[in-house]
């Protein structure tokens, strides 16, 4: 680490100065070893991802933890019905709040909070970057959207990103061989952002709330 090089070139001649100097060093000794089991932990989340024949960690902005947080809570995909549900279900799909001839919607504060906040995260990792979810939301400001209502619809659509994937890595699970080689090669349109205002944008009176602890038939 840098900080530890730079450490080294200090070298105080006071009594302070060494005991500060002191501590410093053993600060800096235990945020490397903070570091090393951080990065032991995603490698073994890394492994646990991929032995479950999940390709989440290939979408721009989910890292190991937020893959093994998305399969845990997620379960059998095949409860979900469709995107909208699962959007329903994580709490990105806006509620309705219009009022007389007034449309508008809110952001829905049910849901699974741990995968909404993946999302968001996710999000912001985008933003940050020239990602096909950095131009879905500059179109969306450019079409007269806040930073908010942007930022929530980008969200709604990076939840269709991530049930698209995890459907077609389950699908292709489904139809590996005995030999465990995948057979029909399923091609996930997942990383694709298109800018629209479809039925996966339309509002959901309220979340899904089933538990993804058991396996559930597919939701009406």
């Amino acid at each position: 680490m840098q900080a530890r090089k730079l450490i080294t070139t200090i070298k105080p001649r006071d009594p302070v100065g060494k005991t500060r100097r002191r501590l410093a060093v053993e600060l800096i000794g235990e945020l490397e070893s903070i570091d090393r089991k951080i990065k032991a932990a995603d490698k073994e989340l890394q492994q646990l991802v991929t032995d479950r024949g999940s390709t989440l960690t290939d979408l721009h902005g989910i890292g190991p933890s937020s893959a093994a947080r998305l399969l845990a809570d997620t379960g059998e995909v095949h409860r979900f019905r469709n995107r909208d549900r699962f959007a329903s279900w994580n709490g990105t799909a806006p509620l309705d709040a219009s009022s007389g001839e007034q449309q508008r919607h809110r952001l829905s504060r049910a849901g699974n909070r741990r995968i909404n906040r993946v999302l968001h995260i996710m999000a912001v990792v985008q933003l940050r970057n020239p990602t096909p979810g950095r131009t879905y939301f500059d179109t969306r400001k450019a079409a007269g959207k806040t930073s908010m209502e942007a930022m929530r619809s980008l969200k709604r659509q990076l939840s269709n990103v991530v049930y698209t994937r995890i459907l077609a890595d389950q699908k292709r699970s489904e139809t590996a061989s005995p030999g465990g080689q995948s057979g029909t090669a399923l091609q996930s349109s997942a990383t694709g952002l298109t800018p629209h205002t479809g039925p996966s944008d339309k509002p959901h009176p309220r979340p899904t709330t089933t538990q993804p602890n058991h396996r559930l038939p597919a939701m009406s």
